[in-house]
């Protein structure tokens, strides 16, 4: 891909925008927004078949530096891929919801 990473900031995304959080799985454990799919950026190329059927599709990880590799390449391939600036981080500073797995206190690591 040439040119700039289609992006989009936490405080701009609609409240239905469907999420792709590709940080690993000790991070989505313990904590993601409530309605995002996962799928490992260390995974995607050989799941790209797994990849909701969202257009736009918002890429999302901790800061925004995986999620706007995960997006450039997915643009590449022609799929209709957003980075979410600032990633979870500023999902949660802005006080969205997030819920971790089993009983344990949601935090973004």
């Amino acid at each position: 891909m040439t040119g700039p990473i289609p992006s989009v900031a936490v405080a701009d995304l609609p409240a239905d925008a469907p999420l792709l959080d590709v940080r690993e799985t000790d991070e989505w454990n313990a904590g993601h927004a409530p309605t995002a799919g996962h799928l490992p950026m260390s995974e995607l190329a050989g799941r790209l078949s797994e990849l909701p059927d969202s257009d736009p599709l918002y890429v999302v990880c901790r800061s925004g530096g995986r999620s706007a590799r995960v997006t450039a390449y997915l643009v590449g391939q022609g799929y209709p891929a957003v980075n979410v600036d600032g990633g979870m981080q500023d999902w949660a500073a802005r006080g969205r919801p997030v819920v971790a797995d089993g009983d344990r206190t949601p935090e973004i690591v």
